[in-house]
């Protein structure tokens, strides 16, 4: 599965939530401001038509786009390059550096407890 540019995955997020969108539809949807143009947005929706990550309806001239890929499909695709690239495919490296890098001590205290079982994954005390 290719890697999406920033752009494209930014696109695919408003697909994946909204499961079917005209561009005007994604144009809406993201965060950015002042939104891009139009064009610029079509043009990415049909790049990703073309490398296989969405679909289209056609109504006349005008196109409805909907997911080809699932975000999950993307998300375990994303992290398995990740692991490759970036922790020589050890999912212990990943892991240690995000308990070491990304969690205060509170978070890395709740997931010692769950590994041990002593809480559950909601963090409510048995």
């Amino acid at each position: 599965m290719e890697e999406l540019t920033k752009t494209e995955e930014r696109i695919m997020q408003v697909l994946w939530k909204l499961k079917k969108a005209f561009v005007k539809d994604v144009i809406e949807h993201l965060p950015d401001e002042p939104k891009p143009p139009y064009n610029t947005v079509s043009s990415v929706v049909r790049i990703l038509e073309r490398k296989g990550y969405a679909g289209f309806k056609a109504y006349g001239k005008t196109y409805e786009y909907f997911p080809l890929v699932s975000k999950m499909e993307y998300r375990a695709a994303s992290l398995k390059r990740m692991l490759s690239q970036y922790f020589d495919d050890s999912p212990t490296a990943l892991v240690s550096f995000m308990v070491e890098e990304t969690l205060s001590q509170r978070e890395k205290q709740q997931l010692l407890d769950l590994l041990h079982g002593s809480e559950n994954p909601a963090g409510d005390a048995r």
